[in-house]
């Protein structure tokens, strides 16, 4: 065993990546980012005193947050960058240290080894890795609360991220995710002081994406209810995909006048949908579906694509010269443009895009979406209206991500064989599997109503909140709204956690459980929360709909 992995849905065998990751990142780099996180658990041993005695320090939280968001999966595959970070992570260690010290601390003679553990070279970088990986917590349970709680802060660091390149940001997002890391390595927690934490995760997964709701409203408008082209013109283009919705304003800023197109890729889809960006008449709309699909379709493209954030897999040659990366995402001989001063200079992918053809053509018409939660709860009342008078029965959201495994075709036939009286709220590109079926509307409501990407998550809890308070309930679950959501990486873990602090029941998750989960920890979940797997889809649409009668 060279590595061990099993933070993702496609983990090798459903139990852990142990030679090379399905996602095509190395053992090294695996491991590699198995000391990475390690070395944050030490920094934040120091950085958590050193708040207590008011010396605080942004680098410190911005290199943590930007740390945790790199070892997400699909987002870095790049060994240097790594090793960067590690020598970067050692440094900064030393000096939060000596600042504590310096302002009157006192560190516990007996520190974590994460705090203490110092080296230089890459292979002394490489031999401390393999101890310090997921496997290094003995007790299964433990491990498994521990790497829950961690792969959630890697979706809050996530969520964080974008909202700080927008400017906002909270300093008890910073701290808790600190926290989290340093509770990792106490060993005197018990279970249930770990299951509490996790509990504490979704709170602060609710905090997050609220705060980076209010920061892509506040900046580039509500979403609006739009129908998205998804055909081509015959301009060479940039498609762009990611999460980054200022990386996406300033290449609309920086093409315009060119004679470029921009097109948005998988996560990038909702940018569509802000008012900020309309006003831009070459961008065209989204290109393609989901991310994995990319190594067709970033080829077909012809143009050159930009790497806001995960989800990235490794490029082929046909077109790997064409990829640029950006922020936290790497691969070894891919360009990838930093911030200078602020700001980024896109102007070398723009000359590559004028040296480019068109895009083939790979189909035509329109795509719906922008039903965020300002949106729907614009028309609240025909809604209301709906489900007073029966027309709509059920909603199902069936949030969250997609995948290459064939099984996950039965999200489409799930969608397929719904009643035609239920209507479906997505966010995630887990929509990518039903959001070009003609399913119809209900009353005009269409059946498919689509919040955005996976951080629009949050507008599907806020919709389910309004509801209850329309129709007067104590209970969230006494809504007509089942769960049946796809996962597949830590931002989908972290929008769970969310539910599960709202107190929503009864989510199927698939098309598998996590590989994370021990069964101690699944069956805690199971009665706890009532989470459940999937099975067949008439067999499941049975078990939803029997639920609404019951």
């Amino acid at each position: 065993m060279s590595m061990f992995c099993f933070q993702c849905q496609e983990t090798a065998k459903g139990s852990g990546c142990s030679v090379k990751g399905v996602c095509g990142k190395t053992d090294s780099v695996a491991n590699l980012q198995d000391l990475l996180i390690y070395l944050l658990k030490g920094i934040s041993i120091y950085n958590l005193e050193a708040k207590k005695l008011e010396v605080k320090k942004e680098e410190v939280d911005k290199f943590i947050m930007e740390s945790l968001f790199a070892t997400i999966t699909n987002a870095n595959f790049d060994e240097n960058a790594f090793v960067e970070r590690i020598k970067k992570a050692l440094a900064l260690r030393e000096e939060v240290k000596a600042q504590v010290l310096q302002a009157g601390g006192k560190l516990e003679g007996n520190l974590h080894d994460a705090a203490t553990w110092t080296a230089e070279s890459i292979e002394e970088f490489a031999a401390k890795a393999k101890t310090v990986g997921v496997l290094s917590t003995e007790n299964e349970d433990v491990r498994s609360l521990r790497e829950l709680i961690i792969y959630g802060v890697k979706g809050i660091a996530a969520y964080a991220k974008h909202a700080y390149v927008l400017g906002y940001k909270e300093e008890a997002l910073f701290e808790f995710m600190q926290k989290a890391l340093v509770a990792t390595t106490d060993d005197t927690l018990s279970a249930d002081a770990l299951v509490a934490l996790t509990m504490e995760t979704g709170k602060f997964g609710v905090d997050v994406m609220a705060l980076l709701d209010k920061a892509n409203t506040s900046t580039y408008g509500n979403p609006e209810i739009t129908k998205v082209n998804i055909g081509v013109r015959n301009n060479p283009g940039i498609l762009i995909s990611g999460h980054d919705l200022k990386d996406m304003e300033a290449l609309l800023k920086q093409t315009e006048g060119t004679g470029v197109d921009v097109y948005t890729h998988s996560e990038m889809l909702p940018a569509n949908y802000y008012p900020a960006f309309k006003k831009y008449d070459h961008f065209v709309g989204n290109y393609g579906n989901a991310w994995w699909k990319q190594d067709k379709e970033f080829e077909s493209f012809n143009g050159p694509i930009l790497m806001t954030t995960n989800c990235l897999i490794p490029p082929k040659d046909a077109y790997k010269d064409r990829v640029y990366t950006t922020s936290v995402v790497g691969f070894e001989g891919l360009k990838h443009i930093e911030a200078e001063g602020g700001e980024k200079d896109f102007s070398q992918i723009i000359e590559h895009a004028k040296k480019c053809q068109p895009p083939v053509e790979i189909e035509k018409g329109e795509i719906v979406g922008g039903f965020a939660h300002n949106a729907v709860l614009g028309v609240a009342d025909k809604v209301v209206e709906a489900v007073k008078g029966g027309a709509i029965k059920k909603f199902f959201v069936m949030a969250g991500c997609d995948g290459r495994m064939k099984s996950r075709d039965y999200y489409t036939e799930f969608a397929k064989e719904l009643p035609k009286d239920t209507v479906i709220l997505t966010a995630g590109c887990a929509k990518y599997r039903y959001n070009k079926l003609d399913l119809g509307d209900i009353g005009g409501i269409p059946r498919v109503l689509d919040a955005g990407q996976c951080n629009d998550s949050y507008s599907l809890a806020v919709i389910a909140l309004k509801l209850k308070e329309v129709f007067q309930l104590e209970d969230i679950n006494e809504l007509p709204i089942a769960y049946n959501i796809a996962w597949y990486e830590q931002k989908a873990v972290i929008v769970l956690l969310a539910l599960l602090y709202l107190g929503v029941k009864n989510i199927h998750l698939g098309p598998t459980l996590p590989a994370f989960l021990s069964p101690n920890v699944a069956k805690v979940l199971v009665e706890t929360f009532g989470i459940g797997g999937i099975t067949d889809v008439e067999n499941d649409i049975n078990i939803f709909l029997g639920e609404a009668l019951a």
